[in-house]
C-alpha cells in the first residue's frame, strides 16, 4: 500500500502543463520528411494513378502496356515477362481445343479447424475466380496425345494447398494409374493452408504416395514449375515428377530467401530460388518458354510410348 500510495503522490505531483510540454518537445525530436521525399511520394503516387484503365504496368520493365498486349500466353511484349496464368487459360493453352473433360467439379473445402471467416473466405473466392478451389483437374489431349492434368491456380488463396486440393490431385493419380494414362501436374502455390492445419500438411504424403503407385505401374509424371512453386508443394509432389520442367524465371523453393538467411547466417546469391539456378543445380530437367510447352510436352508423350487417339 505504501508503494501505490508513492506512486499516486508522484503523479499528483505532475502538473498538465508539464506534461504537454513533454508530449510536445518529443513531437519535435521525430524526424519529419524533406520537402524532397514528399515531392517524390507525390509524384509516384501521381505515376501509379496514372495508368490507364484496361493497361498495367510490367514489374519487369516498367513499361504500361495495354492489358489485351499481353496475350493468350500473357506474355509483356516489350520484355517478355512471363505474367501469371489461371487455371482456365492455362488449360485453354496447352490442351487441345475442346478435349478438356474436368473432374470432381463440385469439390468444395470443409473448416476442419472451424478456423475464423475461413467458410465465408472460400466463398467470397469462389464467386470471384469461379473456382470451387485452387485447382482444376481432368483429362485431356495434347497434340493428340491423351493425359491426366492438373493445373494450380495462384488466383485462389494464392493457390495455397488444402484438403481438396490433395484430394483432387491424388484422384489426378489414382486414375492415371488405372486407366494407365501419364500425368502432367503444372505447379503454382504459395505453400501449405495454415486455415486447415495438419489436414493440409497431410496432403503433402498423401498425393506423393499417389504419385509413387503410379510410379511402381510404369507410368509417367511429368511436372511445370511455374511461378511461384513454395513451400509444401515444393517439398512433395512438385519435385517427384520422372521429368521436371520449369518456365523462366520461376520463383522455385521451400522457406522464403530472408528465413533461410537467417538460419545459416549467410547471404545467398542474387538468382538463388530461380528456375535457372535450380537447372544449373539438377533440380530441374529443362526450362521452356510458355509458347512451346505443348509441343515440347506432346513430344515427351510420344517419347514415352504414350498412343495418339487419332493418328495423323
Amino acid at each position: 500500500m505504501k508503494l501505490m500510495d508513492n506512486i499516486k503522490g508522484g503523479l499528483d505531483k505532475i502538473s498538465i502543463d508539464t506534461l504537454k510540454s513533454r508530449a510536445a518537445a518529443i513531437k519535435d525530436a521525430v524526424p519529419k520528411p524533406s520537402p524532397k521525399k514528399k515531392e517524390e511520394k507525390k509524384d509516384n503516387k501521381e505515376k501509379t494513378e496514372a495508368i490507364p484503365e484496361g493497361s498495367i504496368k510490367c514489374p519487369s520493365c516498367s513499361n504500361i502496356i495495354e492489358k489485351k498486349e499481353l496475350g493468350a500466353l500473357k506474355i509483356c511484349p516489350k520484355c517478355a515477362k512471363l505474367f501469371r496464368m489461371n487455371a482456365k487459360d492455362r488449360i485453354k493453352a496447352i490442351a487441345d481445343e475442346g478435349s478438356f473433360v474436368e473432374m470432381d467439379i463440385n469439390m468444395e473445402a470443409a473448416n476442419p479447424l472451424n478456423f475464423p471467416d475461413y467458410s465465408a473466405k472460400i466463398k467470397g473466392l469462389q464467386e470471384k475466380t469461379g473456382l470451387k478451389d485452387a485447382v482444376k483437374t481432368g483429362t485431356c489431349t495434347i497434340n493428340g496425345y491423351r493425359c491426366v492434368i492438373g493445373v494450380m491456380d495462384s488466383g485462389f488463396m494464392m493457390g495455397s494447398m488444402g484438403s481438396v486440393v490433395g484430394e483432387k490431385l491424388t484422384r489426378v493419380f489414382e486414375y492415371g494409374t488405372e486407366h494407365k494414362l501419364p500425368v502432367i501436374i503444372f505447379t503454382c502455390s504459395g505453400g501449405a493452408r495454415m486455415q486447415e492445419g495438419i489436414v493440409s500438411l497431410m496432403q503433402m504424403a498423401k498425393v506423393s504416395a499417389a504419385a509413387a503407385k503410379h510410379s511402381e505401374a510404369g507410368q509417367l509424371y511429368v511436372t511445370v514449375l511455374t511461378d511461384p512453386t513454395t513451400g509444401g508443394v515444393t517439398a512433395s509432389f512438385a519435385m517427384l515428377g520422372d521429368i521436371i520442367l520449369a518456365e523462366p524465371k520461376t520463383l522455385i523453393g521451400f522457406a522464403g530467401r530472408r528465413v533461410i538467411e537467417q538460419t545459416i547466417k549467410q547471404k545467398l546469391p542474387d538468382e538463388f530460388q530461380t528456375s535457372e539456378f535450380l537447372l544449373e543445380h539438377g533440380f530441374v530437367d529443362a526450362i521452356v518458354e510458355r509458347e512451346r510447352l505443348p509441343q515440347i510436352l506432346s513430344t515427351i508423350l510420344k517419347l514415352h510410348g504414350c498412343k495418339k487417339e487419332v493418328e495423323d
